[in-house]
């Protein structure tokens, strides 16, 4: 029997997968895809057996992944809800589906962990919510649940009320920082720096300040202030990002993809 199995295999999915594939056997793991062509391709990339339909996979599989687009979870849930034993756990992965309209779309006796992953999985850098439906869970059941999350990142088990405010701050965030580096590596190139170099830099700088929040313990403020030296540089940047709104921006904007969340099911 297969430890863990996604119904599809998108960005997330494959993100995950690969995350796992790092510390586990290509044997505890199996996949389905709509695309024939897509699936033989990435069975073949990641040696990993694929699973010819998703009864198949529920059938071998403990974990279910659900890895597919929010628009088809509805789609998915329906075809796989008589298949799926006690033995089975469904671990989401979609904004907006919480645990009460899982069981009430798989039946109530369904145990669910609902998560909220984000893409640096794949390079092992991933940050993941998750929350538990209140079924009994084996202490073992538990532990895989975890080490399924810790081998592409770490993680933070929360209460569900608070998941959908994990969508704009760790599920959708990377892209913002890519807009970031990619606006900060174009202002180089405008001030001549080659593009290759211009990126390089920008990347190297979001990583090394975002470890040193996290390795320092110090309040971001109190890291900008240290590096705005009076009538410098630094500061008539600072200047002109708080010209043009730049926190208040982010702040919309996370709050537009909290509501956008809240309304997804």
């Amino acid at each position: 029997m297969y430890k863990v199995g996604f119904i599809g295999l998108g960005n997330m999915g494959y993100a995950i997968l690969k995350g796992l594939l790092r510390t586990d056997s290509k044997d505890n793991f199996t996949f389905t895809e709509i695309s024939d062509e897509r699936k033989s391709a990435l069975s073949k990339e990641l040696n990993v057996k694929y699973s010819n339909n998703n009864i198949e996979l529920i059938k071998n599989s403990k974990y279910i992944v659900l890895a597919v687009k929010p628009q088809v979870y509805k789609e998915v849930m329906e075809e796989i809800k008589e298949y799926l034993t006690p033995e089975n756990i469904i671990i989401t992965i979609a904004p907006g589906f919480d645990i009460n309209t899982v069981k009430l779309l798989l039946g109530s006796n369904v145990r669910v962990v609902r998560s909220m992953p984000n893409t640096p999985a794949l390079v092992g850098e991933g940050m993941s919510a998750v929350c538990f439906s209140d079924d009994k869970f084996e202490n073992k059941e538990i532990e895989d649940i975890k080490n399924i999350f810790l081998s592409f990142g770490e993680i933070e088990i929360l209460e569900e009320k608070l998941m959908d405010a994990i969508v704009p701050i760790s599920g959708s965030s990377p892209a913002y920082i890519y807009m970031l580096i990619e606006a900060m590596a174009d202002g180089g190139v405008l001030m001549g720096l080659p593009r290759k170099l211009a990126y390089k830099l920008a990347s190297q700088s979001v990583l090394g300040s975002a470890k040193m929040v996290l390795e320092t313990n110090t309040h971001p403020g109190e890291l900008k202030d240290a590096v705005c030296s009076p009538g410098g540089t630094t500061i008539e940047a600072v200047a002109t990002l708080e010209k043009y709104n730049f926190r208040s921006s982010i702040i919309e904007a996370m709050t537009s993809a909290y509501n956008k969340a809240k309304n997804m099911k």
